[in-house]
């Protein structure tokens, strides 16, 4: 008798030796396979980009899938079963649990993940479209006035303006957590500051600078097709400038219409005739704020102009341009451009 009982508690042991072994030791498919985690449905949990396991723990307390209090539990299992070290920002679907419980769900989750494209040389006014429903006008102003949304490298450098704080969101293809105006600025304007604003010394990197440089690369963006050719129109930019020439810029010209209500298909002479400081023909300078979105190539373009005499650019058939130093080359290269 006595051996029977031996042999039951030592078959006992070996059983419970094995599920421990096979709860702490195996992989997390076997626990997805044999123990289901959590209960209900799914709830959603938004996790936003840069945040710790800490904070994520928080995250899924506040969506009601942990009871309070029990962020902090979540963290440290979170961090012991590596989950901290490779956790992805998204939308989850995570069932109600205790923290051990999630904190599985969590080892197998994928979130879900928005994408959404900037175009290069998107203005102000086709910006909100980017949006489902569009933001209106004043949103579009309130969502562009919170510094919170731009890095705080950049804070007390950014012009007031949503015109003049747009150039600062770089235009590219954004994986985000939510397709919203927040997160989409957010995202576009903190790869600006890695792609562009890092590369601005210290010294340089004041607001007049800023604006300067925002407001020739979106010139460049609206007038030249080639990105090779970005840095010499930026030094044509310079040079007319220097010789305080008006740019004559008809990308300006199309924009002040824009702002006034009309769409150009074609700049002709009587439009140039517009009132506004937008129009280079009129004005001495540059505009007062940028025209557009400009893209990495004509930021680094604007940053870096290339050193020549030119003062004068025409496109050709193809979008490429032909440059010179004179009017009278100028002339030249307008009917060479127009096959003359």
């Amino acid at each position: 008798m006595k051996k029977l009982v031996f042999f039951f508690f030592l078959i006992l042991a070996a059983a419970l030796g094995f599920l421990v072994y096979r709860t702490v030791f195996l992989p997390a498919s076997w626990w997805h396979r044999y123990l289901p985690a959590g209960t209900g449905e799914p709830l959603p949990v938004l996790v936003r980009p840069g945040v710790n396991a800490r904070e994520a723990a928080r995250a899924f307390e506040e969506a009601g899938i942990l009871r309070d209090g029990e962020a902090q539990s979540l963290a440290r299992w979170m961090t012991r079963f590596g989950i901290d070290r490779k956790f992805k920002p998204g939308l989850y679907q995570i069932r109600a649990g205790t923290p051990w419980e999630v904190a599985r769900q969590l080892e197998k989750a994928e979130p879900g993940v928005c994408q959404v494209t900037i175009v290069p040389g998107t203005d102000i006014f086709s910006f909100p479209e980017i949006f489902s429903p569009a933001l209106t006008a004043g949103e579009l102003e309130s969502l562009l006035s919170k510094n919170s949304l731009f890095p705080g490298e950049t804070a007390g450098l950014l012009p007031e303006s949503a015109e003049g704080r747009l150039a600062f969101l770089l235009p590219e293809t954004l994986h985000i957590a939510e397709l919203s105006g927040e997160e989409t600025v957010k995202a576009a304007a903190r790869l600006w500051w890695e792609r562009v604003g890092k590369t601005i010394p210290t010294g340089e990197r004041t607001a007049q600078f800023l604006l300067e440089k925002a407001v020739i690369a979106s010139l460049v963006e609206r007038e030249v097709l080639w990105d090779d050719e970005r840095p010499l129109v930026a030094g044509v930019i310079r040079n007319r400038r220097v010789k305080k020439m008006p740019l004559q810029i008809d990308a300006t010209v199309v924009y002040a219409w824009k702002k006034d209500g009309k769409n150009l298909k074609k700049v002709l002479f009587k439009d140039l005739e517009i009132d506004s400081p937008y129009n280079t023909y009129k004005i001495q300078d540059i505009p007062p704020a940028p025209i557009c979105i400009p893209s990495e190539k004509s930021w680094l373009a604007a940053l870096e102009p290339v050193e020549t005499s030119y003062l004068y650019y025409v496109a050709g058939k193809d979008g490429r341009h032909l440059f010179s130093d004179t009017f009278g080359g100028h002339r030249k290269n307008i009917r060479k451009a127009r096959g003359e």
